[in-house]
């Protein structure tokens, strides 16, 4: 079997600029090279309903604004599959079945679902089901014989869990599932990019995205008000490029040909890192390059966006023929978890025929 892959979504809100550096272009250049045998895209719906429960109308607005992210930064529907969750009830069933092969505690110590346990203010009052979405994403990728998971460094995490769940499914039953490796971003500072105000994490319950739809002007305003080095009060003074937001971006997303087309007095971002370091280049300068290397990649991206948006109707019928088609290769997957349980009984016909002549007797 070759490489199958699966990335996901939550449906909480419009994807940014985080999503995009930490995941998102890297399945855009998967998907174009091809090298692998399938390709999954999941809009995870259920799983935002484990802190979103009582707002159901948020997921269910946000699907359309998730799918038209996915096809305006160039996912291909013709060469991946966008899919539900919801929609394919396998991935429900299967999650109860892996629920019996983990503990309470050894979810409790996901050093990720930790941190959004405290994100949320879950501390007192914890929903089973947000608990437990470690597994359910376990569900996510095996279901499907996905092996390659292209994630952020902060999923490291849940694919760990996934493994030993992996594991702990083979080893007591038989060996049908393969363990997942995380895919992540080569460039350090892609894998956790920061918010705007300089927190350690592009949050929407934060207030602190750049979304990927954002307006020319909104992305604009935003670089601006960027977070830098509160020490720097004047032009000569020399600033801190580390933990800078803007420099944290540029070294996300500029190259040397940004330069040549927009600072053509500096070879590269080592030579501005330098002159702002010394002394002598002021904040907005940076700010407005900043915003013209974001500008080079957002704008095809929210002409993209516009296009697709003219016709929803067709978006959703390629979400309901991709969740059709995911779904029966979960049907397939799980026929294959139930035979290895030995709860296939209707379909086990050496259980009846031994079960037939016992009686005989």
């Amino acid at each position: 079997m070759k490489d199958i892959i699966l990335t996901a979504d939550r449906p909480t809100g419009k994807l940014h600029l985080g999503h995009y550096v930490g995941s998102l272009k890297n399945r855009v250049k998967i998907q174009n090279e091809g090298n692998f045998d399938k390709m999954y895209v999941m809009i995870a719906d259920a799983q935002a309903l484990t802190d979103n429960f009582d707002n159901p109308q948020k997921i269910r607005e946000n699907i359309t604004e998730v799918m038209l992210d996915y096809l305006s930064v160039g996912l291909d529907p013709e060469k991946v599959t966008i899919f539900v969750q919801s929609y394919v009830k396998e991935l429900t069933e299967l999650t109860f079945y892996l629920l019996n092969l983990v503990t309470v505690s050894r979810l409790e110590r996901n050093p990720t679902v930790k941190s959004e346990i405290k994100l949320r203010n879950f501390e007192t009052s914890l929903p089973a089901g947000f608990l437990i979405y470690p597994v359910s994403q376990t569900s996510d990728i095996i279901l499907f014989d996905s092996n390659i998971v292209p994630v952020g460094e902060d999923q490291e995490p849940m694919l760990e869990q996934a493994r030993e769940l992996v594991r702990s499914f083979n080893h007591t039953y038989k060996e049908i599932f393969r363990e997942p490796k995380a895919v992540i971003p080569e460039n350090k500072v892609c894998r956790r990019l920061p918010g705007t105000d300089g927190n350690a994490k592009m949050s929407k319950s934060l207030n602190n995205c750049i979304y990927l739809s954002d307006s020319k002007e909104t992305v604009k305003k935003k670089v601006m008000s960027m977070f830098t080095d509160p020490d720097h009060l004047k032009i000569s003074d020399p600033g801190k490029v580390e933990g800078n937001t803007v420099f944290t971006y540029l070294d996300a997303f500029c190259d040397e040909t940004h330069f040549k087309k927009y600072l053509p007095d500096y070879k590269n971002l080592d030579e501005l890192k330098n002159h702002y370091r010394r002394g002598g280049l002021g904040d907005v300068k940076i700010k407005k390059f900043l915003n013209k290397v974001l500008e080079d990649e957002l704008e095809p991206i929210r002409e993209r966006r516009a296009y697709y948006a003219r016709d929803i109707n067709k978006l959703f019928e390629i979400l309901e023929k991709s969740s059709k088609e995911a779904s029966e290769y979960g049907q397939k997957k799980l026929a294959q978890v139930k035979e290895a349980m030995g709860i296939n009984y209707f379909d086990d016909r050496d259980l009846i025929l031994n079960l037939q002549a016992k009686y005989e007797k």
